[in-house]
């Protein structure tokens, strides 16, 4: 494919691409596709093509094969999992990050990549709230920086021993510690950076789903008078099943006291700091060691895009650097090689994705559509609380409601029956998609609110047909 090829096929696609978005955000795909495992695989060739094909025959598949297999994230009924929204703004950003065919493997190698990549991170610290005391760089997910912060605890707790004998050397088993409502990355980011389940602690939660600070103390006092050295604790800003937020700044007085890395996940709630009115939710958090959001969920970023921050650099550096022969240069003692800041070596154009939605939106844009989204919430809540037989579960701190229909006389297994069989209904019906999860031992579901074609209209509908299939029974 040459220049001229590329021109006419990339106008093509986009085309292509900007039909679906608006095929996408009216709602006229079903949210959830009914597809068999193996659909997709077998309307493919089991080999690859001997010669090229047709860029026409490749739209083709896309159209019959691929679309529909697709679960409709942009659509205004998506109430599920997360909001995560690829902006317009960020696609084309994305696009162009791949059309530079940047790759950072130090400051020399791309020193746009970097240098972009700085003053966007210190542009969403400003926004977020963050003192200067902060410094960050672009990880692909809340996973990866969850395992980043793990590996630096383990580090600093025992002095560097990975430069010695590991932890095989050391004479007392580190433990870590986390709230009960955490995400499933924080136990398999213990047990990457060698942990050990035996020692990851679940720590419990009061009745709004937050970590209880004095149940944290009284448990890593008792791991230290048992011979064992307390090492980390991950605190949750928008845990997952309820966006419930953990009191930070009692967490960051143990973490003082005992000398814990202090990380915290605040994965999808941390957007809403660009909120000030929001910002009481992280209360505490200049008490941390680490934290992550991740901009490609509510703040309309395109996906991957986690940002993590650290308070000590040079210590994240210590323990991350590689320093090979051939990616020396002259410069290194003046800019930063993102390579030390992360486990890749090489890294991609992200902050591009970004830096356009940034500036296409303004601070003030992403804000509008976060309270709109927070304002949602607000309205569907209090029509939970005020119907009979429906309840809401959990408290309501940024987007998200958690509901349960309980009918007289149903309770345990039946409830549950009843809960999956009308969540079920409603997304099989294609009108909208939702999330079952289980709190408290019983199933509830998620109603998270974000998309970003989502209008009050589609908020009411939902509320209807929640009703309708919930009446409907098991």
């Amino acid at each position: 494919m040459d220049t001229e090829e590329f021109r006419r096929l990339g106008h093509e696609l986009i085309d292509w691409i900007a039909d679906y978005r608006e095929q996408a955000t009216r709602g006229e795909l079903p949210v959830l596709r009914h597809v068999a495992p193996g659909t997709v695989k077998r309307a493919l060739p089991a080999a690859p093509p001997a010669g090229p094909e047709r860029f026409d025959a490749i739209l083709g598949d896309l159209n019959s094969v691929i679309v529909p297999a697709c679960t409709q994230w942009l659509d205004p009924r998506f109430f599920a999992y997360f909001p995560s929204n690829s902006s317009l703004s960020a696609v084309l950003g994305d696009y162009v990050s791949t059309g530079l065919g940047q790759l950072g493997l130090n400051w020399q190698a791309s020193p746009a990549l970097t240098e972009v990549e700085e003053v966007v991170i210190d542009w969403l610290r400003q926004m977020l709230g963050l003192s200067d005391a902060w410094s960050g760089v672009i990880q692909d997910t809340a996973s990866t920086g969850a395992l980043v912060a793990l590996i630096c605890a383990r580090e600093r707790a025992t002095s560097h021993g990975a430069t010695r004998g590991g932890l095989q050397s050391e004479d007392k088993p580190l433990v870590v510690y986390a709230s009960s409502q955490s995400h499933s990355s924080v136990d398999k980011a213990a047990l990457m950076a060698g942990f050990g389940r035996t020692y990851v602690r679940s720590v419990p939660v009061d009745e709004g789903f937050s970590m209880r600070a004095d149940s944290l103390a009284q448990m890593v006092r008792a791991d230290s008078d048992n011979g064992l050295l307390p090492c980390a604790v991950v605190a949750t800003t928008g845990s997952t099943a309820t966006t419930a937020c953990d009191s930070l700044a009692a967490i960051a007085s143990v973490a003082r006291e005992h000398r814990l890395w202090m990380h915290v996940d605040a994965a999808l709630a941390g957007s809403a700091m660009i909120l000030p009115e929001c910002r009481s939710l992280w209360d505490g958090i200049e008490g941390a060691d680490s934290l992550v959001t991740n901009p490609h969920k509510w703040l309309g970023a395109s996906f991957d895009c986690s940002t993590y921050f650290v308070r000590d650099p040079e210590h994240l550096i210590r323990v991350m650097s590689t320093n090979p022969s051939y990616l020396r240069s002259a410069a290194d003692s003046q800019v930063k090689n993102f390579r030390d800041w992360g486990i890749p070596l090489g890294r991609r154009f992200r902050a591009l994705k970004l830096w356009f939605l940034i500036r296409e939106q303004g601070v003030s844009g992403l804000q509008s559509r976060l309270r709109r989204d927070i304002a949602y919430a607000k309205w569907f809540a209090e029509r939970v609380d005020a119907a009979p037989q429906w309840r809401r579960v959990a408290p309501v701190p940024v987007q998200t409601v958690c509901v349960r229909h309980e009918p007289p006389g149903l309770s345990g297994e039946a409830l549950d029956k009843h809960t999956l069989g009308w969540v079920k209904r409603i997304n099989e019906s294609g009108k909208a998609f939702l999330t079952p999860a289980i709190l408290d031992g019983r199933w509830m579901v998620r109603v998270s609110f974000g998309a970003e074609a989502t209008e009050q209209r589609h908020v009411e509908e939902l509320w209807e047909l929640m009703q309708a299939e919930a009446a409907r029974g098991g």
